[in-house]
């Protein structure tokens, strides 16, 4: 992928709801109600492929607005990041990296908890909410497509019923993706084709969806999304495909390097193996496998970058839909300042 320089970000559909603590404030123009109320916090996102250099960007902006006279906090939408624990797979920075900037939906969840993106979005949407009562930007920060697009457009999730997914999991468990995935593929093609078929979870969760009555899954980004929150900016970090290939690949060898298979050994002693999320996550399910013996160390790690470069790929697929987002080439100096200043 060549990652085009950065658009201009079109004007926020008129039909998104009020920012939230949204009260009587001047209105860029002159104090008519025509134009974006410049005085409402923004609600920035950071987004792109694993390892294009997401939270170095975090901080930098939230630096550069703090310069300027406005606080900003990030909040996570990486879905593996909200694990307690999970650091080096998951490139989690320390809080000692945090350069002072109050960071939110970080180590939330136990490794035996469900990261679940209809648990997400009402946590990431109060946690951004106070950071704008309180008069600072938030900025959003992740690669987790549908957790990213469940905070910034207007999305809502079909309904749950624990026992009906609790023997489609049992299924799972028992036959593997394929039989539910061949059941899915009749009852909803559409659904079937966007899901990875090595995704059991997923699979899972379209057929509690239809089982229930809706006529199909439905999360996934509307064809015509619109903003929550009325002063949204997406930026959206690009890397040219190979350059990127290369980039994962050295990124996952450090992994190991740092010590992943420590990192899981400790995680087995808090539960991981009992987990339905946390123990499937990539890198962290091969480390599992070499632990049993099931795989040498260096077929963890080929496994690993082999699925860490689809999943990078199915990323930047995802986050390509998004047609407000400005691209910008992260192998490029970036002026965190500039771009504050190019809406401001």
């Amino acid at each position: 992928m060549s990652a085009p320089s950065a658009a201009s970000v079109p004007e926020p559909d008129p039909r998104a709801s009020a920012a939230p603590g949204g009260a009587e404030r001047r209105r860029e123009g002159g104090g008519g109600s025509e134009g974006p109320d410049v005085t409402v916090p923004r609600l920035w996102a950071i987004v792109g492929a694993t390892g294009t250099g997401k939270s170095d960007l975090s901080l930098d902006l939230a630096e550069a607005l703090a310069s300027r006279g406005h606080r900003a906090e990030i909040v996570n939408a990486d879905a593996m990041q909200l694990y307690r624990g999970m650091d080096i797979g998951t490139a989690k920075l320390a809080a000692s990296e945090r350069r002072g900037i109050p960071h939110h939906l970080f180590d939330v969840l136990d490794v035996t908890e469900d990261a679940a993106v209809a648990w997400y979005q009402p946590h990431a949407r109060t946690a951004i909410e106070r950071i704008h009562a309180a008069g600072a930007d938030a900025i959003l920060v992740g690669g987790s497509g549908l957790y990213v697009s469940s905070v910034l457009y207007d999305f809502r999730f079909p309904p749950r019923d624990d026992a009906l997914r609790a023997r489609l999991e049992a299924e799972l468990e028992e036959e593997g993706p394929g039989p539910l995935l061949a059941r899915l593929q009749q009852q909803d093609p559409e659904t079937a084709a966007r899901i990875d078929p090595k995704n059991g979870r997923r699979i899972v969760r379209a057929l509690e969806v239809l089982a229930l009555g809706e006529s199909t899954h439905g999360a996934a980004l509307p064809e015509q999304p619109v903003h929550w929150h009325p002063r949204t900016r997406v930026l959206a970090l690009g890397v040219e495909r190979a350059a990127l290939v290369d980039r994962l690949d050295r990124r996952v060898e450090r992994m190991w390097e740092q010590g992943m298979l420590a990192e899981v050994e400790r995680l087995r002693g808090e539960g991981l193996e009992q987990g339905t999320t946390a123990r499937r996550a990539i890198g962290y399910a091969q480390a599992l496998s070499q632990l049993t013996g099931a795989l040498t160390q260096d077929e963890a790690i080929a496994e690993t970058q082999a699925l860490t470069r689809r999943y990078a790929r199915r990323q930047v697929s995802w986050f390509r839909r998004y047609a407000e987002a400005e691209w910008i080439d992260a192998l490029a100096p970036i002026d965190a300042g500039t771009i504050v200043e190019e809406r401001a």
